[in-house]
């Protein structure tokens, strides 16, 4: 079923216009401009887009129009993890020092940087915005630095020293970064308009990012609170990057960059499609049973640092209390920050990507994802 009315675009299969009504409905409120998409056992069952990718130029969100998720690019770094595995590149029981040297701390297992129990959740020696463009440069760093004293950092969202440090195992077992990895062996065989590192060619194409008024309420976004707070401050104020007064997400420089733990850029469809790959088994690329890995618990615990419960697989979120990824208990997949959502339902082989470019913040109670997610869950149970 087409659809085309003047707020919304794309296409519903039969029995999922009520997922195409809540997308309607999210532009009634506070939303911007927005993609959405499912792949339900290996096909295309919805593929929705509708409001503005540039709205000081009204240019309207297209089809082909991509977008930056943040964090949700630790899933796809998450992908190339389990390729790893399934290699027999890469065991999770096994220092990180056995691939990478220069890293030391054999106390540091592969699992503690897959699950953000590494105790390195930021740098702590001074850097500047143009060092976050450089993966290289950040992981020496992390090689040199002793895991953080803090009791907090034993378990802490490392929200970019993951991709720093994942990226470099990475590029240390196959050769390649993390990027060229990604691009040559799960986004070509499996045709994904999806990349850590965007072509130039592909610049025009990315939707301007806008930051809510409720961007900055988070604590951990505080300066006030970085100026008493040094594992705060190290983790998202080393340098300022991510407040009203500072945020460069929108240039061409850090779209080019790998920055493996926020910076992939892509459509809705080809996240929904990676997602959707998983739920199914992950064949051809990797074997059933490393697929099921990304959805086996192997850290749960507080973070006194962000707040709320974690549960993690090999680099995915799983579900926690607040079932971020919808109603189905097995779902797994990764948020992005300002309210991206991407992940995979397995039970019902369902893969799913919802992206925006209007960024509220984490303690907004942002509902537009799970709204989503609510009507895709009615939808499949009526389907059946």
């Amino acid at each position: 079923m087409e659809i085309e009315n003047g707020v919304i675009r794309g296409f519903v299969e039969p029995g999922f216009e009520r997922v195409a009504d809540a997308f309607e409905r999210n532009f009634d409120g506070d939303e911007l401009g927005a993609a959405f998409a499912v792949v339900h056992d290996g096909k295309s069952v919805v593929d929705l887009w509708g409001g503005l990718a540039d709205p000081k130029n009204g240019l309207a969100w297209c089809s082909n129009t991509l977008q930056l998720i943040f964090s949700g690019t630790k899933g796809l770094v998450a992908g190339v993890v389990l390729m790893l595995i399934d290699r027999g590149l890469i065991a999770l029981d096994q220092p990180v020092s056995r691939y990478w040297p220069e890293f030391g701390k054999p106390e540091v297992l592969v699992r503690h940087i897959v699950t953000h129990g590494a105790r390195l959740p930021g740098i702590e020696s001074p850097i500047t915005n143009e060092e976050i463009t450089n993966d290289r440069r950040m992981a020496a760093l992390l090689a040199g630095q002793l895991p953080c004293s803090d009791p907090r950092a034993v378990h802490c969202y490392h929200p970019l020293t993951f991709g720093w440090l994942c990226g470099e195992l990475i590029r240390r077992v196959s050769g390649r970064s993390v990027g060229t990895f990604f691009a040559e062996e799960i986004a070509a065989p499996l045709e994904l308009e999806l990349w850590i590192g965007l072509p130039e060619k592909e610049e025009d194409r990315v939707s301007t990012l806008v930051l809510a008024p409720d961007w900055g309420i988070s604590a951990f976004l505080d300066p006030m609170t970085w100026a008493h707070d040094p594992l705060v401050q190290c983790v998202w104020g080393n340098p300022d990057h991510f407040t009203q007064d500072s945020f460069p997400w929108n240039r061409r420089a850090w779209h080019a960059a790998e920055i493996p733990g926020v910076n992939a850029i892509g459509t809705a469809r080809a996240i929904a499609a990676f997602y959707g790959w998983l739920a199914s088994g992950g064949k051809p690329l990797i074997s059933e049973r490393t697929a099921a890995l990304a959805h086996r618990p192997l850290a749960d615990w507080v973070d006194a640092v962000h707040g709320g419960r974690r549960r993690t697989g090999v680099g995915f979120e799983l579900q926690n209390d607040l079932m971020p990824y919808g109603p189905p208990p097995e779902a797994f997949g990764h948020t992005g920050a300002g309210g991206s959502n991407h992940g995979a339902w397995p039970e019902q082989k369902v893969g799913y990507s919802y992206a925006m470019n209007l960024m509220h913040d984490n303690a907004s109670n942002d509902r537009r994802a799970l709204t989503l997610l609510a009507a895709l869950h009615q939808a499949l149970a009526d389907h059946q």
